[in-house]
């Protein structure tokens, strides 16, 4: 009788899309900061959280990102946290949300990250044998740069920008702009504006304290106040960690801390000394729209950022502010 109640019990469990035995073991979870930061803590409360739907596994810190996701294309960790710019390999729809001015405000980025729990959308979470089981926002980049003065398109030409060698959208928007694209990494970019090798590069707010990018700035830089794009950090598992309902339920756990992230990249922006922030030229801002907006076009149909992904987003942005010019045009 106690056999037959164990197996009735596991039957009902799995019927709800719980496993009785978990298949997720190690999350490989990139920060720049380590066991100490921001990413790394919240992945402690959902490692915590995912224990109620059968779900049990440990963390593993990285603050090389290329090691993280070495590890888990390896099959070393069942699960990975990091920047979507690097994870777009394993997901292109969700990894394409850092698509270059794609989300031009945090209420953008949002909506388009809450869509990405929304149950219609689960088929696009898989892909190659992987699924993403959530996002984060880690705040929109700014050009830091060593110059305040160069704060229009026609400045950055011949400047030196330092772009991430693994993410080949960000060189083409550079030489878009006329600017030097100097090949980096995710430990060696900020060592590179500080020592003055680099002119300019692309960070958000979370970025200033821990990577020191106040001594690249000294005394003549400034932070550009105009969002290129939004940083996230996708959750990506091996596709046998989770049941579908389980990674369900992943995915709209994340979205339910997005008021509670958005807060964080808030008070990160803040607390920059407003001495560095630098708006551009309000007659500049349009071009710099429409600049973006064919680059990031071109590179869709080079087949850097995924289709769906782009008119999902215009369609959020037009939510937001249907006035904006791009809503009358074609294309996305």
């Amino acid at each position: 009788m106690k056999n037959r109640l164990l197996c009735l019990s596991a039957i009902a469990l799995a019927a709800s899309g719980f496993s009785v035995q978990s298949n997720a073991g190690t999350a490989c979870v990139f920060d720049l900061m380590g066991t100490n930061g921001p990413t790394y803590n919240l992945m402690k409360d959902y490692a915590l959280q995912a224990k109620s739907w059968g779900v049990d596994m440990s963390l593993k810190a990285y603050t090389d990102e290329r090691v993280a996701s070495e590890d888990f294309a390896a099959k070393k960790c069942d699960v990975l946290s990091a920047t979507g710019m690097r994870a777009r390999k394993y997901n292109k729809f969700v990894g394409s949300l850092d698509a270059i001015g794609a989300a031009p405000s945090k209420k953008v980025t949002y909506e388009a990250m809450k869509l990405i729990a929304d149950p219609k959308l689960a088929s696009k979470m898989k892909s190659n044998g992987y699924e993403v089981v959530g996002t984060i926002p880690l705040g929109a980049a700014y050009l830091f740069v060593d110059d305040r003065s160069i704060d229009t398109v026609a400045k950055a030409a011949g400047k030196r920008f330092a772009v991430l060698d693994h993410d080949k959208s960000q060189a083409k928007m550079v030489a878009r702009l006329g600017a030097q694209p100097v090949s980096s990494d995710i430990t060696t970019f900020a060592g590179k504006f500080n020592n003055g090798q680099v002119d300019m590069i692309g960070a958000p707010a979370m970025a200033y304290k821990p990577l020191e990018l106040a001594k690249g700035l000294g005394t003549k830089g400034a932070i550009i106040k105009f969002p290129i794009l939004q940083v996230t950090n996708m959750i990506v598992a091996q596709d046998s960690a989770f049941t579908d309902a389980q990674a369900q339920k992943s995915r709209e756990w994340f979205a339910g801390q997005l008021p509670t992230m958005f807060k964080m990249i808030q008070r990160d922006e803040s607390a920059i000394p407003a001495k560095y922030w630098h708006d551009i030229p309000a007659n500049d801002e349009i071009g710099y729209v429409k600049l973006m907006r064919d680059g990031r076009m071109a590179m869709t149909a080079e087949g850097d950022y995924d289709p769906s992904m782009m008119k999902l987003l215009k369609k959020v942005r037009c939510q937001v502010n249907p006035a904006s010019f791009e809503c009358s045009l074609q294309g996305e």
